[in-house]
């Protein structure tokens, strides 16, 4: 029985006058946030902002590059070469750590985002190049990542340190991936739900699946994505519904580095 998570959430998302989730509201309720990194959403006043907050707060401060995709937030496949990604993953991830470092906040992790992240679920090159981009940025930060994918085994390969993810308000399939936003059902807005699927997810190991049977994994942090309309509701009943357990929250411990693998 574990006595502690860690519960973050994808934030700084605004983007010029264009607004999007209660960054305020949320911080408030987490122990780690990742920070859009201009890409998907996020133009430098909202970063600047974004980290400012976290500091105030307390919260481990992690990068959440993407695909550059504004129009689409994200959450199209873009045909791009692992030369390509990788460029975009060093760049994005150097743009927050220079925030960070100006505003005197240790960059503590990567989270790739929305459709990029997805990709290297299943496709080796994309996950290696996001692996091997962070292990460029610093060799000690850690990577989080959704359990049983390419990106979880890439990233070990490489030696980068490993965060494994949960999400209480997005719907998975028994393979272990997240259901395709398409699906009915994918998106979680009810928070008492969240948190029910939140302390399975913690104390279980394990979550019942859109398409029948369960997925069994370990998870050091949970996300909230910043814009579901209910996130605060949904951060507060997870937060309360674990603690109520008698599991704390708080940021994750920042796993050690390793040797990449050599090959036989």
């Amino acid at each position: 029985m574990r006595t502690a998570i860690d519960l973050n959430a994808d934030a700084g998302e605004s983007y010029g006058a264009w607004s999007l989730g209660d960054d305020e509201g949320l911080f408030a309720l987490l122990s780690s946030v990742n920070v859009a990194c201009g890409f998907h959403a996020g133009d430098p006043l909202t970063i600047q902002a974004a980290v400012a907050r976290a500091k105030r707060y307390g919260l481990g401060t992690g990068a959440h590059p993407s695909y550059p995709d504004l129009a689409g937030f994200g959450r199209r496949v873009l045909e791009a070469t692992p030369e390509q990604v990788y460029a975009d993953v060093l760049y994005q991830i150097s743009a927050l750590g220079g925030m960070c470092r100006a505003a005197g906040v240790p960059l503590r992790h990567v989270k790739a985002h929305g459709a990029l992240s997805t990709r290297a679920w299943t496709h080796a090159p994309t996950a290696a190049a996001i692996a091997q981009a962070t292990r460029d940025a610093d060799p000690w930060l850690p990577l989080v990542v959704l359990p049983a994918t390419r990106l979880e085994s890439e990233a070990r390969r490489l030696g980068v340190p490993v965060v494994l993810e949960a999400f209480p308000e997005r719907a998975y399939l028994n393979d272990g991936r997240l259901a395709p936003r398409s699906l009915p059902g994918s998106s979680i807005h009810d928070p008492q739900l969240a948190a029910h699927r939140a302390v399975s997810m913690v104390c279980e190991g394990r979550i019942e699946a859109l398409d029948g049977g369960y997925f069994e994994f370990e998870v050091d942090t949970l996300c909230i994505h910043g814009d579901n309309p209910a996130a605060v509701q949904i951060a507060r009943a997870v937060r309360e519904a674990l603690e109520a357990q008698g599991i704390e929250i708080r940021a994750f411990d920042v796993p050690a580095a390793t040797p990449p693998a050599t090959s036989q």
